[in-house]
């Protein structure tokens, strides 16, 4: 009963709340878990309510083609730097020993900096602040807790709404004395503008008090295909942009694959792992056409957390293995239009830095 209670809490609130929000210009977002499991001796049960808060910072400006690093941007200062700042907080009810409801509001405050955004000589910034897209989830153990101490599977299902500004617009800098307002890239938008479903399962198994396995999994379906934005940044789309379609940005799918082993003193918990974020070329349902930059980011992740009766806190960092920019619709539509082959870049981070806490009420 009490490993059921830590587990149901602690999973519930760390794996779950804890989002991921674009690493660079991948704009993959809410995509679940940064903790994992421990078991403590004791835990309340009384328990029903907890509160989450989340800080994410990265810092990218590694440009990548596929797998290749663009060294020269960085030399020639061209390179696009991206700041992000999350606050996320969320709320867990637990209804019983098996179910759980959750609410999730992101908080962001995005920069972004780049020559060719603006007047290809100077570096100019633009920003975005403000709520990001808010996600409601139910959850349930698919074993009884009270007799699958060491295995269980949690599943999950969620809509994504759109609250999120995906059309923020700020300044653009032709010259040192004019400037156009458009939205601000894909990158730094607070929101995709599609009303999102999401599937998700963890999974843990204990050998011992000790060491234990734990994995994650998480799909966001949009099915809307665009959100009408332009790419344009408040100037007219060339001929081209429009015929291999990234004049308006894309509403893309994206999914969370984590897995790792736990070990657990007293009230410390160490945690190494390998996780796997991406954005997909093609979503499962509706058409993907429009502007993404789709990819993948695989890292190595290192956390530590330490937990009391209530109150529960953490660091984790994942560090980046393999960083992919895949080829989009738009670059096969340009492709197959001019003969040579396109495929866009992306810049990425090295890592990322994720500290919270979980309240129990």
């Amino acid at each position: 009963m009490k490993k059921l209670f830590f587990i149901l809490s602690f999973l519930s609130t760390i794996i779950i709340n804890n989002k991921i929000y674009s690493q660079g210009c991948v704009a993959i977002r809410s995509t679940g878990a940064t903790c994992s499991l421990r078991m403590p001796d004791s835990i309340s049960t009384a328990s029903k309510w907890q509160l989450g808060i989340n800080y994410r910072f990265y810092r990218s400006y590694k440009h990548f083609i596929g797998k290749e690093e663009q060294e020269e941007r960085i030399k020639a200062g061209s390179n696009v730097i991206n700041h992000s700042t999350t606050i996320d907080i969320t709320v867990t009810h637990e209804l019983n020993q098996r179910w759980s409801l959750l609410v999730d509001v992101p908080i962001l405050d995005n920069s972004r900096s780049s020559l060719y955004e603006h007047d290809k000589v100077h570096r100019y910034s633009t920003h975005s602040f403000g709520v990001g897209d808010i996600r409601f989830s139910a959850y349930r153990w698919m074993f009884d807790p009270e007799k699958s101490e060491h295995f269980n599977l949690q599943l999950g299902l969620g809509i994504k709404f759109p609250t999120g500004d995906y059309k923020y617009q700020d300044r653009f800098h032709i010259n040192d004395s004019t400037t156009i307002v458009g939205p601000v890239d894909q990158s730094i938008q607070l929101g995709d503008g599609g009303t999102g479903f999401t599937v998700e399962a963890n999974t843990f198994y204990n050998f011992s008090h000790h060491v234990g396995l734990y994995g994650n999994f998480y799909y966001l379906v949009n099915p809307r295909e665009q959100n009408g934005v332009s790419t344009s940044r408040g100037g007219i789309p060339s001929t081209q942009t429009v015929e291999i379609g990234s004049d308006v940005m894309s509403v893309p799918d994206q999914y969370l694959i984590r897995a790792g082993v736990n070990f657990d003193l007293n009230k410390w918990m160490f945690s190494a792992g390998i996780r796997d974020e991406c954005l997909p070329v093609h979503d499962l349902i509706g058409g993907s056409q429009g502007f993404r930059r789709p990819g993948y980011i695989i890292s190595e992740e290192q956390g530590i957390s330490y937990s009391l009766k209530r109150f529960s806190a953490y660091a984790y960092v994942p560090v980046a293995l393999v960083r992919n920019r895949t080829q989009s619709v738009p670059d096969k539509n340009k492709t197959a239009l001019t003969g040579m082959y396109t495929q866009g870049d992306a810049a990425f981070a090295d890592y990322v830095i994720n500290v919270g806490f979980v309240i129990k009420f």
